[in-house]
């Protein structure tokens, strides 16, 4: 039975409890088929199938093409326009994008489009706030509710004659790119014909799946944050390892249009390696990048947060504002009445747990108590270490009306001159 809401409004699938009558009405059929049946009939063809070298081969080789058209086309080119690339690698990225069966590029990018504009929200197609298993490929298996799809503008992929091919013949694209080409290029090249179909077909794209999945779901839970930690985005080596260099997400968020994920040298991106190589080919061009200063002020916006954040949890003593104000009279008074009290820089530390165990001696630090010990602090006995300083910071009790000694003294001074003036 239907249900409705108290206005008569009928409930989207996704907004009715799992029952044993209406299960099969929240399953999205055709990506389950694509995403868990089609390959799991493959892996138990796979046992009576053998894999002979050159099918393996060919299928990590045809892995890599359809992976880069997911990393490279779907994503960097058509969803983040981090780049330009020319006809023949459009239709290229478009075809073997196409057999890697993640959908089609228009469907894609809108999809990941969203993502960045409300990520970690309920318009965010695939949250990782509503679990890892969820945002890795439970989106695609169930139905979603039409009203909490995040909208983006799409204007550029539906004027792309590419992107638009590909997407009405999207079933085509599956078949030929997914399945028949890799089986052609296995049957013709060394006559494993089922041996193509498999591996280098169904088992190939279950793998290209999962990996790509990690995006969306190890690229938020697994890593680190240094450039921002407001939302959950993270870098992470072993993400990048499984996806093809997808997995410095923290800074992709950031710098979305920058054709780049990994920006050292020395981290994995074949990605960017493939889009550097197709330009030096002439295939690509306008190969985008954030300033390095704008990306070094991101990563110490975040250092300085996080010592901030640490900052916040120290004994930094009293703040100044909130201590009590006292004469220099009344320091003297509360020194000679048995508290250990110094005066250093205009603010009154209490030392009396401390005399014991300054590091130079009880008579030294005795010899400044109920005085004002700035020079002495400050080099004229013991040019103190920064982490003195730190110390002596938790030991403070009050500030000096008009500073410390010198400066009373001075004033007096002064009131004196101009009594006989």
């Amino acid at each position: 039975m239907t249900e409705t809401e108290p206005d008569g409004r009928k409930l989207h699938i996704s907004e009715q409890p799992f029952t044993l009558g209406n299960w099969h009405k929240h399953v999205n059929w055709v990506n389950t088929s694509l995403i868990l049946i089609v390959p799991f009939f493959g892996c138990i063809a796979a046992f009576y199938t053998e894999l002979r070298a050159a099918t393996a081969a060919w299928a990590i080789l045809y892995y890599f093409w359809t992976g880069l058209g997911i990393t490279a086309g779907y994503h960097r080119l058509w969803a983040h326009r981090s780049y330009e690339a020319g006809l023949p690698l459009r239709i290229f990225l478009a075809c073997v994008g196409g057999g890697a069966v993640q959908g089609s590029v228009r469907w894609w990018s809108a999809k990941h489009r969203a993502h960045h504009r409300w990520t970690d929200t309920v318009k965010d197609p695939y949250s990782v706030m509503k679990g890892v298993w969820y945002s890795h490929f439970m989106w695609m298996v169930l139905k979603q509710n039409p009203k909490n799809r995040g909208r983006t503008d799409i204007s550029d992929l539906n004027e792309d004659p590419i992107v638009i091919w590909q997407h009405r013949n999207y079933g085509i694209v599956i078949l030929v790119f997914g399945m028949l080409f890799p089986m052609v290029v296995a049957g013709l090249g060394w006559g494993d014909w089922k041996g193509g179909l498999i591996y280098a077909g169904i088992l190939r794209f279950l793998f290209v799946q999962q990996a790509t999945f990690c995006v969306n779901s190890l690229a938020h839970w697994l890593g680190e944050q240094p450039f921002d930690d407001r939302n959950s985005p993270r870098d992470h080596v072993v993400t990048a390892l499984v996806t093809l260099g997808e997995g410095y997400h923290n800074f992709h968020h950031e710098f979305p249009s920058d054709y780049r994920n990994a920006i050292e040298w020395w981290q994995y991106d074949p990605t960017k390696w493939s889009i550097w190589v197709w330009k030096q080919l002439g295939l690509a061009t306008n190969l985008k990048q954030f300033r390095a200063n704008e990306i070094e002020k991101g990563r110490v916006q975040q250092l300085q947060k996080k010592i901030d954040q640490k900052r916040a949890k120290l004994d930094w003593g009293v703040p100044l504002e909130q201590l009590p104000v006292v004469d220099w009279d009344d320091f003297i008074a509360e020194a000679q009445s048995g508290k250990a009290l110094v005066a250093i820089a205009g603010v009154v530390h209490d030392v009396t747990d401390f005399i014991k165990e300054h590091p130079g001696g009880k008579t030294l630090i005795s010899s400044a108590v109920g005085k004002d010990a700035t020079a002495i602090f400050n080099g004229g006995v013991y040019s103190h270490s920064n982490a003195a300083h730190n110390l002596l910071s938790t030991m403070r009790v009050g500030v000096i009306r008009g500073g410390g000694e010198v400066e009373i003294w001075r004033k007096s001074e002064k009131q004196m001159s101009s009594q006989y003036t």
